[in-house]
């Protein structure tokens, strides 16, 4: 199998698949259900592309006729089981995340609290993984940050793993809370927001800071990433992190209203040449209090 099969994008398009085939037959996931033995969440779970499914069940429980349309069917549910690379590291609380991620083209994302994931230093993701799990064990700490830093070769077209779907263009507007809350010592923070204005200045990346005197805005309710794919049949996600779950938008209309929500975001927010001057400046705050 090709190493560039993504499983959590193929549950998602398998399980768009068998929505509309369940739909069209006029069929209600509770019968689904019935005809599984499983629960009516189960269904729905397949069907948001949140669990793999088996052969079987495309077969026998949708009542696909059209030989073709099994077959393409059947590839997915097989590809749909298999693992990803985030899976080398064993159990990760947001895979799902992760493999919509790997495959998605575009990614916007507001951070209030932090620098976001795919903008971290080693050092920087250690410390704060440390500070926000203090009852992580040190190797599950390490484990982390590496899984952080493979993300990162997604901002590489060199690096990228799945060629095909090239470099992904990030935006990103952070809160100016971000730049100044400490993580581990003024050195590290400088390292960190150094390497900030650094990748700020790669073709496919995007930063701008939100400062505090911009007052009260749209994102003052938390994070959120928009993630968009380069298959149109694979629709735009919104993903919210949450503490022991995470939240995944895909109605229309959800996405329609936190796009636009990122539209003011943008526009509140310091422009790219104005950001990194900003953010040189809380560098040499930070050099001055480590003198």
């Amino acid at each position: 199998m090709a190493s560039n099969v993504n499983p959590t994008v193929r549950r998602r398009r398998l399980g768009m698949e068998l929505r509309k085939l369940r739909e069209d037959k006029g069929m209600t996931a509770e019968q689904v259900a019935e005809r599984l033995l499983v629960s009516q969440s189960k269904i729905s779970r397949l069907e948001n592309g949140r669990r793999s499914i088996s052969q079987r069940d495309v077969r026998d429980v949708y009542e696909v006729e059209d030989r073709r349309l099994v077959d393409s069917l059947m590839q997915m549910a097989k590809d749909s089981r298999q693992q990803g690379w985030w899976h080398a590291f064993g159990d990760i609380p947001y895979s799902v995340y992760i493999g919509l991620e790997t495959d998605a083209a575009s990614l916007r994302t507001y951070e209030p609290q932090m620098v976001p994931g795919l903008l971290q230093t080693p050092e920087y993701a250690q410390a704060l993984i440390r500070g926000a799990l203090p009852e992580t064990a040190p190797v599950d700490v390490e484990k982390r940050v590496q899984v952080r830093m493979h993300r990162q070769k997604r901002l590489s077209e060199t690096d990228n793993n799945n060629p095909e779907v090239g470099p992904l263009r990030l935006w990103a507007v952070i809160d100016e809370a971000a730049l100044r809350r400490h993580v581990g010592d003024p050195q590290l923070m400088i390292k960190q927001l150094e390497y900030l204005i650094e990748q700020s200045e790669q073709p496919y990346i995007t930063v701008q800071v939100m400062p505090f005197s911009m007052g009260a805005h749209p994102g003052v309710n938390g994070q959120y990433a928009i993630l968009e794919f380069p298959d149109a049949s694979d629709s735009t996600v919104v993903y919210i992190e949450g503490v022991t779950s995470d939240l995944y938008l895909e109605k229309a209309n959800d996405v329609q209203k936190y796009s636009v929500m990122y539209e003011h975001l943008r526009a509140q927010a310091l422009n790219v040449e104005q950001t990194r001057q900003f953010i040189a400046e809380i560098i040499d705050e930070y050099a001055s209090k480590g003198r």
